[in-house]
């Protein structure tokens, strides 16, 4: 038989869940004409960032001795953010396409 303190610990474990993952946003950044848009974007930790390349060529979003993210064409690809700052990003390929991510703390 189930205790009043397994249902209160029961309850506080998936109120504690579900508020984690509240928070937590999916960012889209579009990627058309050779262009990140928008540009610039606020996020905060634990945020995932999806890029959707809608060009008919390969980018990336590449933070110089940093992460890489490969976008195939016609396709999206995501991060997870791990740490608060600003991230200025571009793509290896065309480096003319550049982007900038601040993110903070929750």
């Amino acid at each position: 038989m189930l205790s009043m303190r397994h249902l209160w610990f029961g309850a506080m474990l998936v109120l504690s869940m579900s508020a984690v993952s509240a928070h937590a946003e999916t960012i889209q950044v579009t990627i058309a004409e050779m262009a990140f848009s928008p540009a610039e974007i606020s996020a905060r930790v634990g945020d995932t960032i999806e890029w959707v390349n809608k060009d008919i060529l390969a980018h990336t979003a590449t933070v110089t001795g940093g992460w890489e993210v490969m976008i195939p064409p016609n396709r999206s690809a995501s991060i997870v953010l791990e740490k608060a700052g600003v991230v200025d990003y571009y793509c290896r390929f065309h480096p003319n396409m550049k982007g900038r991510i601040t993110a903070a703390v929750r």
